[in-house]
C-alpha cells in the first residue's frame, strides 16, 4: 500500500474472525494492496477461548502500525462488527472483510475511486466478489452454494458503510447470531433510514473453504434467521434484499409427507401410509437430482446428496419452527437516539463530510 489516504477518503478496517489460518492470507492481501492503505485495522478475535495463538502473529509487518486487536466475546459476526467499527476510531468510512477473503491486487485503488464516486446518501458500497471454482470438473453442490455469494446483495464479505450511517441505525442487529442474514437486516434498515446503497468497482475473491459431508444440514438453521427478517422486515423483504427464496415450501411438504406416512401406520391406514410414502419418496428424489446432476457425480457426492437430501427437508423444518417460536414477539430494532430521521442531506448551509 502507498500510504494513508486524503481525510475525506480514510477509511478503517474490520475483520471479525475465530482464528482461523485464512487471516493471515486476507491480512496479507489487504497489506499488499496497490493504493492508499486503511487509517486503522481492527481484527475482532471472537474465539470462545481466545487464550491461544495470538492473533498478532498474522498481522503483516507494513499493517502492525496500524492493527488493533480487541475482543469479540463469541457472540457472533454482528456483534463482533458493532465491537470492530466502534473500535476502529473516528474515521469516516468502514470497511468489513470477511477473514476468509482476499483483497484483490489494485482493491485499495479501486476503494479509493468508490469512495470518490460516493455521493452525500450514499450509505455503503459494496464489492464485487468473485468465488474461484474448479476448471477441470463441475463444482459440487457446496461449491455451487458458496459461488451464490458473489450474486448476493450487500454482503459483508466486503462491504464498506459510511460511519455515520451505522450510528444513524445502530450498526447490525446483535440477535443474528450466525454469519447469514445479518447484512441483509442492516442494508434495509439503512434503506428505511433514507441513505442509498452502491455497487463499487474494487474486487474481492471468495475461496470456498473446506467442508464436511453435513455442511448443507448445517446451513438449514438459517431458515429460523429468515423468520425473524419477516418480522423485522414484512413478508417481502425477499424482493427488497434481492434474495432467493430457497426450497423451504417444498422442503416443509416432503417433511408433512414423511410425518403423515408415520402416523397413518400407526393408525392402521395401510394405504394412505403407502401414498404419503411415494410422496416423501418422490420430493427427496426430486431433491437429490437436482442437487446430484449440476455437479461432478463422483461416488463421494453422490453419497452426500443422498444422505443429505433426505436430512435436510426435516432440519429445515425444524429451524423454521424453531424460529417461529424464538422469534414469536421480537420487536423492531430499537433505533438509537436521534436516528429516527435520516441522516442525509444535511442542514442548509451544512457541508455534509464525505
Amino acid at each position: 500500500m502507498t500510504g494513508s489516504p486524503a481525510p475525506g477518503g480514510a477509511y478503517a478496517v474490520v475483520v471479525p474472525t475465530l482464528g482461523r489460518p485464512c487471516l493471515g492470507r486476507c491480512l496479507q492481501a489487504l497489506a499488499d494492496a496497490d493504493g492508499p492503505g486503511p487509517a486503522r485495522v481492527v481484527v475482532v478475535d471472537d474465539r470462545r477461548d481466545p487464550s491461544g495463538a495470538p492473533l498478532t502473529a498474522a498481522v503483516p509487518p507494513s499493517l502492525r502500525s496500524r492493527t488493533l486487536v480487541v475482543p469479540g466475546g463469541a457472540r457472533g459476526p454482528a456483534a463482533a462488527r458493532n465491537t470492530g467499527w466502534r473500535a476502529a476510531g473516528d474515521v469516516p468510512w468502514i470497511v468489513f472483510l470477511d477473514d476468509d477473503v482476499v483483497p484483490g491486487p489494485t482493491w485499495a485503488d479501486d476503494l479509493a475511486l468508490d469512495l470518490a464516486g460516493a455521493s452525500v446518501a450514499t450509505a455503503g458500497i459494496t464489492a464485487r466478489i468473485e468465488v474461484p471454482l474448479p476448471a477441470d470438473r463441475r463444482p459440487t453442490d457446496w461449491e455451487r452454494n458458496t459461488a451464490g455469494l458473489a450474486r448476493a446483495r450487500w454482503i459483508t464479505a466486503d462491504m464498506v458503510y459510511r460511519r455515520r450511517a451505522l450510528e444513524a441505525t445502530g450498526g447490525f442487529d446483535e440477535r443474528f447470531r450466525r454469519a447469514f442474514r445479518e447484512d441483509a437486516d442492516l442494508a434495509l434498515r439503512v434503506l428505511d433510514a433514507g441513505w442509498t446503497l452502491a455497487e463499487g468497482r474494487r474486487t474481492t475473491a471468495h475461496p470456498v473453504r473446506r467442508s464436511g459431508r453435513w455442511v448443507s444440514v448445517r446451513l438449514q438453521a438459517g431458515n429460523a434467521d429468515d423468520v425473524l427478517m419477516s418480522r423485522l422486515h414484512g413478508r417481502d423483504w425477499w424482493q427488497r434484499a434481492g434474495a432467493p427464496r430457497g426450497r423451504l415450501p417444498g422442503h416443509l411438504a416432503v417433511t408433512a409427507a414423511g410425518l403423515a406416512s408415520v402416523a397413518c401406520v400407526l393408525s392402521g391406514r395401510p394405504r394412505a401410509a403407502a401414498a404419503c410414502l411415494g410422496g416423501w419418496l418422490a420430493g427427496t428424489t426430486e431433491f437429490a437430482l437436482a442437487r446430484i446432476l449440476p455437479g461432478p457425480r463422483t461416488r463421494d457426492e453422490i453419497v452426500t446428496m443422498v444422505l443429505t437430501s433426505a436430512v435436510v427437508p426435516p432440519a429445515a423444518a425444524f429451524h423454521w419452527l424453531r424460529g417461529h417460536f424464538a422469534h414469536r414477539a421480537a420487536p423492531p430494532r430499537p433505533q438509537p437516539p436521534g436516528a429516527a430521521a435520516p441522516a442525509y442531506p444535511p442542514a442548509a448551509g451544512e457541508r455534509m463530510p464525505s
